[in-house]
């Protein structure tokens, strides 16, 4: 009947603990970058960007299809 006795401060310290260390990495892994790192992303980013809006097909405007009519 007896089973292990646990202390339930020291249980939930150790889970904020734990806790605390996975929001660490996680906030390691987003703002722990180097300057050169960053810059390269933009970089390709805007290559990307630049490269969906070369595919873009412009549409007339307003003004302009209301010429065409008459």
């Amino acid at each position: 009947m007896t089973g292990d006795v646990v202390n339930l401060r020291q249980f939930r310290k150790r889970r904020e603990r734990t806790e605390k260390e996975k929001q660490a990495e996680q906030n390691r892994i987003s703002f722990g970058r180097t300057k050169a790192e960053k810059s390269l992303t933009q970089a390709l980013n805007d290559k990307a960007e630049s490269r969906l809006d070369q595919g873009r097909l412009e549409r007339p405007s307003k003004d302009e299809t209301d010429d065409c009519k008459d």
